[in-house]
Order: structure tokens, then sequence, then C-alpha cells
């Protein structure tokens, strides 16, 4: 219960720094970013509440791995249009970027994409890296809800790997279109790097990769061991749902420290160039102004004498 306490008290204090997070990007950001910039920042605060309602209702992870997998399918695709608004916009960043050339071998199909040429930037091969990443926020959802629907009835079980079950064949179609999401941001990424340097990107890169590894790479490792019996079976629980249930408390623990550090790392740069109100903007307009005249007044004086 000691355990259970402070496990909800992070994911609270994950919640309500969230919260605050959320109130600071109303006040500093424009119109077009703050949305953007706060969908992001949300992914680690909902994995962390799904991971809290999972560990207190343990037949609930189903749903809860539904709703974490359909907010991280939301968030992958809204990082790379983040990366896109940091560089200006699509018209800013098709007219910056039109003599760039596109590297594919990057990750996660590093190996794969050696020989493929680099391609020139526009419109259309910016269609497509969206449509990449796209595709995976559309698909996700609908391959989590068959799933669901599907483990309602029985025919899909966690771990089943046998050829005439649903499980094989959902997992390898979620596998194709993660990778090729993944892929996507990772081409708009090695493009924008260089030129927003100065915006922290590679930081706000690595907290995203990480929330990533964790909610999919770490799940899918402790599921397995579960499956094949590493992690052994504990009455009341079998090997399965204690696996499920290390896992959420491993993820409140995770995402408590990736809210932290996805707050320093997002407020630091707009912390460093606070916007300007209205009254500011009007002063320093009339200063700019008065500067003008009185050199053009000096300079006047000076051709008369």
């Amino acid at each position: 219960m000691l355990l259970f306490a402070i496990l909800t008290f992070m994911t609270l204090v994950n919640v309500l720094v969230f919260l605050e997070e959320v109130y600071y990007m109303y006040r500093k950001l424009p119109g077009t970013k703050k949305e953007i910039i706060i969908w992001v920042n949300a992914a680690a605060p909902v994995m962390a509440i799904t991971s809290c309602v999972g560990m207190w209702i343990p037949r609930s992870t189903m749903f809860t791995d539904f709703t974490a997998s359909v907010f991280l399918a939301v968030l992958i695709h809204k990082f790379q249009l983040m990366l896109i608004s940091e560089s200006g916009g699509k018209k800013e960043f098709l007219k910056k970027y039109a003599d760039a050339k596109l590297q594919l071998h990057t990750g996660p199909l590093c190996c794969c994409c050696v020989c493929f040429p680099r391609k020139n930037i526009h419109s259309r091969t910016l269609f497509m890296l969206k449509l990449g990443t796209f595709q995976f926020a559309l698909l996700r959802p609908v391959l989590m809800f068959l799933a669901v629907v599907l483990w309602t009835n029985g025919t899909y079980t966690l771990g089943n790997s046998r050829a005439d079950s649903a499980t094989i064949y959902i997992n390898v179609f979620v596998g194709v279109i993660t990778i090729t999401a993944l892929w996507a941001v990772g081409i708009l990424f090695n493009l924008v790097r260089p030129s927003l340097a100065d915006k922290n990107i590679t930081s706000k890169f690595a907290c995203y990769e990480f929330i990533v590894i964790l909610s999919q790479l770490q799940t899918s490792i402790i599921n397995i061991l579960g499956t094949t019996g590493v992690i052994s079976c504990v009455p009341p629980l079998p090997g399965p749902s204690r696996a499920s249930y290390m896992n959420q408390q491993l993820l409140i623990m995770e995402m408590f420290l990736t809210t932290v550090l996805a707050r320093m790392i997002y407020r630091r740069r707009y912390e460093e160039t606070p916007a300007l109100s209205e009254d500011e903007e009007t002063k320093d307009n009339l200063q700019n102004s008065t500067l003008c005249l009185n050199g053009k007044a000096i300079d006047e004086g000076l051709q008369k004498v």
C-alpha cells in the first residue's frame, strides 16, 4: 500500500507539473505553436495516468493500453508537425530547405536504405513524410480497437504467437506502421537539426524518443518475459499479469522523470526570448522613430556646418 501511495502521488505531481506548464505555454507562446507543443508535452502525463489506473485496476489493462497507444500515435505525428512549426511553418520550411537533400538512410531503417538516392525537399516529399506519421495516427487506434474487441471475445491474447491466432498478425502490422512512422520523423529531424540547434531540438527529440522506447520496447520486452516464464507467477497474479503490473509501476516513475525533464527543456528556450507585449512594442517603436529623427537632424546640422 505504501508503494501504491507513492506511485499515485508521483502521478498526481506529474499532472500538476503538466498543468502548470500548459498555463505557461498559453501565456508565452503564439497560437500556432502552443497547441502542438502542449500535445507533445502531454504524452508523459497521459502514460502515467493510464499506468496508474492499470495498477489499481488490473483488469482494465487492455483499455488503458488502448488509450496509451492512441495517444502515442498522435504524439509521433504531432512531434513531426512541431519540427515544421519550429522551422517557421510549411512555406518557410520549403523555402529554407529548397536546396537541401533528404537523408533516407536513418533509423530505424538505416541498414535497408543505404542505397536509396537523396531526394530534394518540396511540397510532395513533405506531404509523403507527413503521411508516414499520419497513417500511424490513423491505423494504430483502429488496430488497438480491433485487439480490444477480439480480447473481449477471447480471440486476442497477449503473448500468443501461434500462426492461427489474430495476435501475431495484429502485432506484425502494428510493428510495420510504427517503424514507418519513426522513419519519417527521423528523416525530418536529421534535416532540421543543424538549423534548430538553438532551440534545443536535439534534447526535445531525445525526450520524445525516451517516451517511445519506454512505452513500446520496454513494454514488449517485459510482456515477453512474462509469457515465457522468466517473470514467474506469484499468487494471486500469473506471470503475464505480474509482468504487466511491473511495467506499469516502472512507467509511472519513468514518466514522472520525463515530465520534469521536458519542462526544463521546453521552458528554457522560451524564457531566453520573452515575447513583447503590445505596450512594450509600441514604446519600442516610438523610441526607434525618435532615434531615427534625431540621427537625421544631427546629419543635417553637420552638413550645414
